[in-house]
């Protein structure tokens, strides 16, 4: 009988190791991939329309230009805005504008704070592994981990088992104190490279919604 509990618990403990160990595997196995395919992604250039909504209103619409750097760091630079808002005169038209310049940065510190979800690094690879939920999913690999950036924040990827890349992701987290969330979509290449396609980010406590569509993919001139 006391043979059988040793065995019984050494079982337990050699399953809880191979679980470790897959779940490291996996994550060296994603990171790589993605490592991989971001080196793919800096020959391109594109652009992301933006739609911003407040309580369901069109209030603006921004283009954004995405490159890589030398340093490989994602570079990103406003092109051109067009709002549906009309601009009152005198002091109101003041008001206003500074209203809508408080609301662009909010935008814009929300879109900064979704791309530290959009591309980790291989050490943010590999702390999220450690703690995240593995399970599958409609034949995906599906991982959930909180306090990823900032404590109470959840992020589930989604990989394809095949290539072990991300081909969606869905985060919550804050912004200061305010609660926002946002889905992004993938897609390929022909070249099998996976990029991004649309995005859905919400920030509820300004009853805004921005929702993205990337484009105009093409190859840099060097």
């Amino acid at each position: 009988m006391k043979k059988q509990s040793l065995i019984f618990l050494f079982l337990l403990l050699t399953a809880g190791i191979y679980a470790q160990t897959d779940k490291e595997q996996l994550a060296l196995n994603v990171s790589k991939a993605e490592e991989a395919n971001q080196e793919k992604l800096k020959e391109y250039i594109w652009k992301r329309s933006s739609n911003v909504f407040i309580e369901d209103q069109l209030k603006l619409t921004t283009v954004t230009e995405f490159k890589f750097n030398a340093d490989g760091k994602l570079e990103t630079k406003t092109i051109d805005s067009k709002t549906t808002v009309k601009q009152k005169p005198g002091l109101r038209g003041a008001a206003q504008q500074n209203a809508a310049e408080d609301k662009a940065e909010y935008v814009q510190n929300a879109l900064t704070l979704s791309l530290k979800y959009a591309f980790l690094s291989k050490g943010e690879f590999v702390d999220f592994f450690d703690k995240a939920a593995i399970s599958q999913k409609d034949g995906m690999i599906e991982a959930v981990a909180s306090n990823v950036h900032v404590k109470g924040d959840k992020l589930i990827l989604r990989i394809d088992p095949n290539t072990n890349l991300v081909v969606y992701r869905e985060f919550t987290s804050l912004l200061g104190t305010d609660l926002i969330d946002g889905k992004l979509n993938y897609d390929k290449f022909s070249n099998g490279t996976m990029h991004g396609t649309s995005t859905t980010l919400n920030l509820p406590v300004q009853k805004m919604r921005i929702d993205g569509l990337n484009q105009d993919y093409t190859i840099r001139v060097q």
